[in-house]
């Protein structure tokens, strides 16, 4: 076995170098990942009920979001563990994190989604899909922590292949219902790509004991660090179920299905694309850097970054706003539509998103972890008066796709204040950062 010590990114390598290789793998990977889920879904769009998979989607949510918590861990554990190296008790506190997460779920949420939302859901299905995201949720933070960026692109295509298989399988092979398939196929697919991370980790680097730890300053510090970035993980899925939650409260369940079936999809690859990459990459080494005092090479991560933001926001935008209807019309049947002024509208505010996803990882590289908690919980604020605001000008449901994206906008200008003012505190110690 490895020492666990040797990160298979050797430090040699030019840091700018290795985040490109890196980034563009996670492209091609994560467009792998897109076509075969994106065309999953469509295929979906054609025969499925819409209110089965509206309801389908809207219980993934609230599980994820339960569970999301704990991905919060990944940057924490990344940034300490470019500090100190101590990964027996990083991955042991973060253990017994996830252990209680997956309890809470099952006893509460779980709970409230069959008698308080009278969702018809299997008990057994609902278990299992808790149990395996929980697995793939460990596994895939200490990937993150480890640097495996190789094993990260290989889960980002394997993991919508093994969903559409086990969906194919319990559907045509063990005759399930189409709402009872996609459950299995989510709880199967997690548990896939859980073995799989397991198995390549193991490789490389030796499981740690389950022990007691060792609650020394670092770590106390770390802790601080993970419930606040998990707060924050909460709040930036929050932000999405907010305009979910907008949308069933003041719009029907057809406009419901345009955001969930075709809205959505599209937001979620898109962010999977070109927005978790900066969280997945970006932040791993902007965190050794700053370790290093390495501020030429933030500077060049940072423009390299900036310039990808303004390239690909341009031609996303471009394309919806030349040819969204006939895409849209091409894809999905005539009764999702309605979707196609939503999305071009969310076009215009994409560019934020990747500059704000750039600037946050910034601010954790340096610690600063509440301050980017606020600067997230600015955005939830910002979404939910913007709505009731436009609501008072138009009914159009185009209003809650405007005040997502403005949310993320007063997102991008608080933490370009905070950037600046990180910056400012570096020439106050006489530190050339320019």
């Amino acid at each position: 076995m490895k020492n666990p010590q040797a990160i298979p990114l050797v430090d040699d390598v030019d840091t700018l170098t290795r985040l490109k290789t890196a980034f563009v793998a996670g492209i091609w990977a994560t467009l792998a990942s897109i076509s075969i889920g994106f065309l999953f879904k469509v295929w979906l769009a054609q025969w499925v009920a819409k209110d089965d998979l509206a309801l389908f989607n809207s219980v993934i949510d609230i599980v994820s979001l339960s569970l999301i918590l704990m991905t919060g861990f990944r940057s924490s554990m990344v940034v300490t563990y470019s500090q100190t190296h101590n990964d027996h008790d990083i991955i042991n506190i973060f253990r017994f994190s996830l252990i209680v997460m997956v309890l809470i779920t099952w006893g509460l949420v779980l709970p409230y989604i069959k008698h308080e939302l009278h969702i018809n859901v299997g008990y057994f299905e609902m278990v299992g899909v808790i149990f395996g995201m929980g697995l793939k949720i460990y596994f895939t933070n200490l990937i993150a922590m480890y640097r495996l960026y190789d094993v990260s692109n290989k889960v980002t295509w394997i993991e919508p292949t093994s969903n559409v298989i086990t969906f194919i399988s319990c559907y045509y092979i063990f005759h399930f219902s189409a709402l009872a398939s996609l459950f299995y196929s989510v709880m199967v697919s997690s548990l896939i790509v859980a073995h799989f991370m397991y198995w390549k980790r193991r490789k490389q680097i030796a499981t740690k004991p389950l022990t007691t730890v060792q609650l020394d300053p670092n770590m106390r510090n770390y802790v601080r660090k993970s419930f606040t970035a998990s707060l924050e993980a909460g709040a930036s899925i929050l932000m999405i179920y907010a305009a979910v939650l907008l949308t069933i409260t003041h719009f029907s369940l057809d406009e419901l299905g345009d955001f969930q079936v075709v809205v959505r999809p599209i937001f979620t690859y898109m962010t999977m694309l070109f927005v978790f990459p900066i969280y997945r990459f970006v932040l791993p080494e902007l965190s050794q850097s700053v370790r290093k005092g390495e501020h030429a090479q933030i500077r060049a991560i940072r423009r390299w970054v900036y310039r990808l933001a303004i390239i690909v926001s341009t031609i996303f935008f471009l394309v919806m706003l030349v040819g969204g209807k006939e895409i849209i019309g091409f894809i999905f049947p005539a009764q999702y539509q309605g979707a196609e002024i939503v999305l071009f509208h969310f076009s215009i505010f994409f560019i934020f998103m990747m500059l704000n996803a750039y600037q946050l990882a910034y601010i954790k590289a340096h610690g600063k972890f509440t301050l980017s908690l606020m600067i997230r919980l600015s955005g939830i604020v910002t979404l939910v008066v913007s709505y009731y605001l436009l609501a008072l000008f138009t009914a159009n449901v185009v209003a809650i796709i405007v005040a997502l994206g403005l949310g993320y906008m007063m997102m991008f200008i608080l933490s370009t204040i905070a950037e600046q003012q990180i910056l400012r505190d570096y020439r106050r110690q006489g530190i050339a950062v320019d």
